[in-house]
């Protein structure tokens, strides 16, 4: 007899409440192991791989790609006996972060001990060619295998509302539409389901290209309604991971923002120095990581941008070190990974860990643990041409540094009008913890060590 099993989608860091499914790994049927990657999900600080909690053979996908689904909810069925070989007795549930083989206990890969309670999905009315699998899973999810079958419509809870069917031609129920992260973006940016796609790349992965050809007949048809002209796109993931945290807090730090313009030439010519210095061969030392040594340089002497407001305790939290977040656009949206100690780095260092952090985030692949526990942040506009801004606090930090776009502007030097590498600072904080003098401070001390690398020995 099955011996059925429920994968409740746990909390993978965060206290997060719910993730999106973005693609199953295993298809019913599929053999499973205790820590094989089985499912990929969105939450809202990043992608994240699951391990599977149990081994044996999956019965059921309980969620469809792109479905979000609340922590605690489960989300595949997987039969611990497929063999029937053992006696069809309960098995009971095993804690998130552990799972019972052969007799021992094996920590499952990117779980914390946090316990997680589960519920059992609805069972639904039994599809006309029903496996004995599938008869066993209701049977089990009903209370007994052998309960008579109840119509879908006389459940004592609602039936869940089935997924279309996919069209001729795309993929079938529980398998997974292949495509990149940035071509499922702009799918549901342009209203294309990718099941019903075949994707024409190797493997059959959805391309770009297929995407945009089947959005092409929407967007030329004649005569659309009025409605075709609108897009909605649900409000989920890390968009509302950061709508929620930007409204809290512009609605609680009180900001302040001030501007600074520096003439930043001899930082640009040290940097055209370093390219050929023995140190830094390998290391694509950028403007951003100058502004990144210059904050922490500057912090020591301003700590207060570097502490928290604890309203809870009622307390000014003052950090001894800095874990600089750097605002990163990603085909997932803003995202702020950490870089952990900037302050003990040097500017060889902070140059590589910029490099490897951005080229991480781009990719889709920052964990959740790596965009926790900022103190301070900077966010580049500089990259997107832009000069200045009012950047809003990330909750939790008291000062936040626009970097801006570095320009070629005439500039008075020695009475004279030249031209010089001119870029523009921004820095808002929040003035619960930072007054107006120590901010002022700070933001002229960033200032001075971009204008003039030199005084970096001084600090």
């Amino acid at each position: 007899m099955p011996q059925l099993k429920h994968f409740p989608l746990p909390d993978v860091g965060e206290g997060l409440t719910e993730a999106e499914i973005l693609g199953w790994k295993v298809s019913p049927g599929d053999t499973v192991a205790v820590n094989q990657v089985f499912v990929e999900i969105e939450t809202a600080k990043a992608a994240v791989e699951l391990p599977c909690a149990y081994a044996g053979k999956v019965v059921e996908l309980l969620a469809e790609a792109g479905q979000t689904v609340e922590v605690g909810t489960p989300i595949i069925s997987i039969d611990l006996d497929p063999e029937g070989t053992a006696p069809g007795e309960p098995v009971p549930d095993p804690a998130p972060a552990e799972a019972a083989t052969n007799g021992q206990t094996a920590t499952l890969v990117g779980y914390g001990p946090q316990a997680t309670s589960s519920k059992r999905r609805p069972r639904k009315a039994p599809a006309p060619a029903a496996g004995a699998a599938q008869q066993a899973l209701q049977g089990a999810m009903a209370g007994s295998a052998a309960a008579p079958a109840v119509p879908a419509q006389a459940a004592p809870t609602p039936a869940p509302v089935a997924p279309a069917p996919a069209p001729s031609g795309g993929s079938a129920r529980g398998s997974v539409p292949l495509a990149k992260p940035p071509v499922r973006k702009l799918a549901k940016d342009l209203g294309v389901d990718l099941r019903a796609l075949a994707g024409s790349g190797a493997g059959g992965v959805i391309t770009r290209q297929d995407v945009e050809t089947a959005s092409a007949p929407a967007t030329t048809a004649p005569a659309a309604p009025a409605g075709a002209r609108e897009r909605r796109v649900p409000i989920k993931g890390v968009r509302k991971a950061t709508a929620q945290a930007m409204v809290q807090s512009a609605f609680t730090a009180p900001h302040v923002t001030e501007f600074l313009t520096v003439d930043v030439t001899p930082m640009m010519e040290l940097r055209q120095r370093l390219k050929s210095h023995p140190e830094f061969q390998g290391v694509k030392v950028t403007p951003l990581a100058f502004a990144a040594k210059a904050l922490c340089l500057a912090a020591r002497r301003t700590p207060d941008v570097n502490a928290t407001w604890d309203e809870q305790a009622g307390e000014i939290v003052y950090k001894d070190y800095v874990h600089l977040g750097i605002a990163a656009a990603t085909p997932r949206g803003l995202v702020v990974p950490k870089v952990r100690d900037a302050d003990g780095m040097s500017l060889r260092e902070l140059a590589a860990a910029l490099e490897a952090l951005t080229t991480t985030a781009r990719e889709g692949k920052t964990t959740p643990a790596d965009m926790a526990g900022g103190t301070i942040t900077i966010t580049n506009v500089g990259v997107f041409g832009v000069d200045t801004g009012t950047p809003i606090l990330n909750p939790g930090e008291s000062a936040i540094l626009a970097f801006g776009a570095i320009r070629d502007m005439p500039w008075v030097v020695d009475g004279q009008v030249v031209p010089r590498k001119v870029c523009q600072l921004a820095l808002s904080f929040d003035h619960r913890v930072v007054d107006g003098q120590q901010g002022s401070q700070f933001l002229a001390d960033v200032g001075a060590l971009l204008a003039d690398p030199s005084l970096a020995i001084t600090y």
